[in-house]
């Protein structure tokens, strides 16, 4: 084989395993170099041994005997080896996490248990991807495959109309929770994606997206939190064939891993699964060691039950035929601090819950991992109920220098996602759109977040404004009077003093008293419709947006607006205007607007603030 694998080609030191004796019982395989037996060599009857661990860490020997080949299954000249089970996995089934268990015949090498018939099995029955093809994995260059399982690729043509793609793909996926009907006979077999530290509510939520791609979602636990991505000391005796592995998508406080069985193991380099994770093509993901609680047996879904244990390398390879991973290899993770705190009702912090976590770093997970384990650190408190209002303040650390300052409030309302939902959507469409940048791709530092839970449903709509004089004089300061309706409660009423600028044209004139979401959708819409925009200017654009508790004073005159990339323009000459319009490409349009808002000043609340409304002015 070529690079990393050309060594393999070598007699395994064990003796070799025809059948099962209680004299002489096989003994489990090492790491080192091993003789392999091409699928081309095998004959329907021929008997050997597969290894997996069905408790702890030791893996157990289960019987096989060769069906033959399926030819063609895995793609044009890539067949399956079809075998039958005996021993313990007659009774388990072929179960979720056995994905990678290593197949002896004579002590060679044949490959790796990695599909199973799809539904209600009386027998044993498993597919084998052969060996020569996971040799392959590192062979392959550094594209990534059209069909990998990423969030978005969950998403229906129906989306609901929320403000997140993520959170629509979220809830699509759970409004959506039937599977396809058409199954195939040979399915690849579950990986676990075992979840630790999460709330059972959280795997509700989420649970249905994953099931469409393939995934089956399970509580489980984690031996220790792994706080960081750097490998155990014990690294270099880790991971044997049959052994138990994983690759680690969120590690620490919470931790979500995916579950499968080492195939082969070189001394440093690492083959397991015998199928893809989620065929991300490269990746620099955490690979860790695991150890078995159960198995469950069952004709419909069996699975194993596992904790996930050290880091000891990390993923490089994510293919089609299997996972590759190099032992003592260090995987970059975002490093997350979330500060959750119970605010009562004078303003003090009652209590407050601090978690520390890591995330994978991948342009299309990371997103959703962040929507993911914010909602959770938010569920578990003991005040988490929908009459409730949710403030976040938080920064993201780019590498690069740049930083993200984020601020939103956010409570349950008219529309069907409960406020914590919508809070993560907020927070995970952030992320998205960083990753999105068609021009670089981020390197995240470091994120922080504080999280205050409000005791009550904060939220108020501009219900109308008042001005003693309509007509005014450049220079003036003009007193005006603003009523908000809150949910619940007596309306509230603010003095405000509009300043009417030097300069500013005789005519009619409009003072526009707003929320966020009305100032921010010009600015925004030009950003989302430039596909070449820098990181740089993607994190001024969303450093630009205003919050959404506070209400905003804009004075409004009857002159153009350009919106282009990071950039406003307002009170623009028309000439000006032509010519930049000229010279741009269709790439990098330009967005206008009729009017030019000059923001005189912003008023905080401790309320969502919704609505418009404007004053009629008229300057002599």
């Amino acid at each position: 084989m070529k690079r990393y694998f050309a060594a393999a080609i070598s007699m395994l030191a064990a003796a070799s395993l025809p059948g099962f004796s209680e004299e002489l019982p096989p003994q489990p395989p090492k790491s080192g170099k091993v003789e392999i037996i091409r699928s081309s060599e095998l004959r329907p009857g021929m008997k050997g041994v597969a290894w997996t661990v069905f408790q702890g860490t030791e893996p157990e020997p289960i019987p096989v005997e060769i069906i033959g080949l399926w030819k063609n299954q895995w793609g044009p000249r890539q067949d399956i080896i079809l075998a039958k089970l005996g021993g313990k996995a007659q009774r388990t089934n072929v179960a979720g996490g056995m994905s990678g268990s290593p197949v002896y015949i004579d002590g060679k090498l044949a490959g790796a248990i990695a599909l199973r018939l799809s539904v209600f099995s009386p027998d044993a029955i498993c597919g084998i991807t052969p060996i020569e093809l996971m040799l392959e994995i590192n062979d392959t260059d550094q594209s990534r495959p059209m069909e990998a399982r990423t969030p978005d690729k969950a998403a229906s043509h129906e989306q609901v109309a929320v403000p997140s793609e993520l959170l629509a793909q979220v809830a699509s996926a759970g409004a959506s929770g039937n599977l396809p009907g058409q199954v195939p006979l040979m399915t690849p077999i579950d990986t676990p994606l075992i979840f630790a530290g999460f709330h059972e509510n959280v795997l509700e939520e989420f649970g249905p997206l994953f099931e469409r791609l393939g995934i089956h979602a399970v509580q489980g636990g984690a031996s220790s939190p792994a706080y960081t991505a750097k490998p155990a000391a014990d690294w270099k005796d880790s991971l044997r064939p049959g052994d138990v592995v994983a690759g680690v998508l969120v590690s620490g406080d919470m931790s979500i891993t995916g579950l499968g069985t080492v195939t082969y193991n070189d001394g440093q380099h690492i083959l397991a699964f015998g199928h893809p994770f989620f065929n991300l093509g490269p990746v620099d993901m955490p690979m860790s060691k695991g150890e078995v609680l159960m198995v469950l047996s069952s004709a419909f879904q069996p699975n194993k039950f596992a904790n996930a244990t050290e880091i000891v390398g990390a993923l490089h390879q994510d293919r089609h035929s299997g996972i590759m991973g190099v032992l003592g290899d260090e995987a970059k993770m975002i490093p997350v601090t979330v500060a959750v705190r119970s605010i009562g009702d004078n303003d003090s912090v009652r209590s407050e819950k601090d978690f520390r976590f890591n995330v994978f770093d991948q342009q299309k997970w990371t997103p959703y991992l962040m929507m993911l384990t914010l909602f959770n650190s938010v569920s578990g408190l003991n005040e988490f109920r929908d009459e409730a209002t949710y403030r976040l303040t938080g920064t993201v650390d780019l590498a690069t220098g740049g930083r993200l300052s984020l601020n939103t409030m956010q409570a349950s309302g008219e529309m069907p996602m409960p406020a914590p939902m919508l809070l993560a959507g907020w927070w995970g469409d952030k992320f998205n759109r960083l990753y999105l940048n068609a021009v670089t791709t981020p390197r995240l530092k470091q994120v922080n977040v504080t999280v205050d839970l409000l005791p009550d449903r904060r939220v108020a709509t501009i219900e109308n404004a008042w001005i003693a004089n309509s007509e005014v004089r450049p220079g003036d300061d003009v007193p005006v009077k603003v009523f908000l309706r809150p949910y619940r409660g007596d309306r509230i009423e603010r003095d405000l003093v509009v300043h009417i600028r030097e300069g500013l044209s005789m005519g009619d004139h409009r003072i526009l008293l707003s929320d966020a979401e009305t100032l921010n959708h010009m600015q925004s819409m030009a950003g989302y419709l430039n596909r070449y925009m820098d990181l740089s200017e993607t994190v001024s654009l969303i450093n630009q947006e205003r919050s959404n508790n506070k209400l905003y004073i804009s004075l409004l005159e009857a002159a153009p607006t350009a919106y282009y990339d990071d950039k406003t323009m307002p009170n623009l000459p028309a000439s000006v205007l032509n010519v930049m319009q000229a010279g741009r490409a269709a790439s990098r349009p330009i967005i206008t607007s009729s009017e030019s808002a000059f923001e005189q000043s912003s008023v905080p609340f401790d309320y969502v603030i919704s609505g418009s409304y404007s004053l009629k002015i008229t300057v002599k």
